[in-house]
């Protein structure tokens, strides 16, 4: 029975660490990721990264990063369950992802790489504490300082600064495409930032940015600082 006790206290103690962790990280910048460690000790990749608050970065890069990885993200709790359905019926030809902004940012900070249905519902545990803890703009805020960008290139500031030689919070709606048309796979990407495929990618996301920015839902979340780019 002692084991049983035992193994009730780990839980807890991993349960209790847990909440605090995300607590933590509501208010202080995510100094790595999971991610960023495999890629600096298995890939022998360099670490570039700025922490930026969100309200530094060009509304372009917000409005580009939801319009090109999640169009519902201030309409879901975390999950959007008709894309997933959408995924799920899907024949034939591989899946493809279906994560949201909150699953691909508790992922990357809280979780290893990999697909397994203990990481998986690791990866729903902590999407859930986040939207309740974080919230939608804090989110946003992690997601953009820890995404990946290119070999060894992590965060919009850094990112803007290699790709485009400005800061964040001068990127204009194509650079802010162009960046996010990165995302899918941006250590292969980065390397053809210039190509047709990023080109041809980024006006397609700019045509969504044109159409996301002014409908009624994204007017009524999309409650961040403007700025001059933006």
């Amino acid at each position: 029975m002692k084991i049983f006790k035992w193994i009730k206290r780990v839980f807890i103690g991993l349960f209790v660490l847990s909440i605090l962790i995300v607590l933590v990280y509501k208010w202080i910048p995510v100094p790595y990721t999971g991610l960023m460690l495999k890629r600096f000790f298995v890939n022998g990749s360099n670490i570039e990264k700025k922490w930026v608050p969100i309200d530094s970065m060009a509304n372009s890069i917000k409005l580009a990063v939801i319009s090109s990885e999640d169009q519902k993200y201030f309409q879901h709790g975390g999950f959007d369950f008709k894309e997933i359905q959408k995924i799920i019926e899907k024949k034939g030809t591989p899946k493809r992802g279906g994560s949201t902004i909150s699953q691909q940012t508790a992922k990357n900070v809280f979780l290893w790489d990999g697909r397994n249905y203990v990481r998986k519902g690791l990866e729903v545990y902590f999407t859930c504490l986040i939207e309740w803890i974080w919230g939608k703009k804090r989110i946003l805020e992690v997601y953009l300082n820890v995404i990946e960008f290119g070999d060894g290139i992590y965060g919009i500031e850094f990112a803007s600064q290699h790709y485009f030689h400005k800061p964040a919070s001068k990127l204009t709606t194509s650079e802010a495409a162009t960046l996010a048309a990165l995302l899918p796979n941006p250590r292969e990407y980065g390397k053809i930032i210039n190509g047709k495929f990023i080109q041809k990618r980024k006006l397609w996301i700019m045509r969504q940015m044109s159409n996301l920015k002014d409908t009624v839902i994204f007017s009524n979340y999309y409650k961040l600082k403007k700025t001059k780019n933006a």
